[in-house]
């Protein structure tokens, strides 16, 4: 399975319980025929699973993670058609793009995060650069992205917006015309 190509189906579910993150890995993969994409602890002491596949497998797998993780559930989402650019910003891999105007959306869950940087390059013309999730910043994620002015503030409120209905929004900024050694901080 390409998980790489456009119409693929992700899906993920954080855990504040690293043990209870382990048990609803295990349960996705019996759930449904999905592939493992990220199976990891994150800060601070949470565990998420994010998995690909067909629409209804993720659904199916997301279900089943979502029930298993009951009371420890922190964020889940199911998003289908994943817009190609976000699997290369999780992995860090993406290229630095031309620097325009820098946007920077910041969530209190990788879940969140990762719906918003979806919404976000859906919105409008933009670039992703990088998708942080939760090492070394107390649990929290956030993403960065590029492009022109108008376009990257309305990639920003998209994705803001996206996290502000689920209450997990800290911050999102945009700067016109970011210097250099502010983006080398980042990437």
């Amino acid at each position: 399975m390409d998980l790489k190509q456009n119409g693929t189906s992700i899906g993920l579910v954080e855990t504040s319980s690293i043990a209870r993150g382990i048990y609803v890995a295990d349960t996705m993969m019996k759930a449904a025929d999905v592939q493992i994409i990220v199976n990891r602890t994150i800060c601070p002491g949470k565990y998420m699973v994010l998995v690909g596949g067909s629409v209804a497998r993720v659904s199916a797998a997301i279900e089943a993670g979502v029930q298993a993780a009951a009371h420890t559930c922190v964020d889940h989402f199911t998003i289908a058609n994943v817009h190609p650019e976000v699997f290369p910003a999780i992995s860090g891999v993406t290229h630095l793009p031309e620097m325009k105007a820098l946007g920077v959306i910041e969530g209190f869950s990788v879940a969140s995060v990762i719906k918003a940087a979806d919404a976000s390059v859906k919105a409008a013309d933009v670039q992703l650069v990088t998708i942080h999730l939760a090492m070394a910043i107390g649990g929290k994620a956030f993403v960065t992205l590029t492009g022109d002015v108008a376009a990257v503030e309305a990639a920003v409120q998209a994705g803001a917006d996206v996290i502000s209905r689920k209450g997990m929004l800290v911050e999102s900024v945009v700067i016109a015309s970011p210097t250099p050694e502010i983006v080398s901080e980042f990437v």
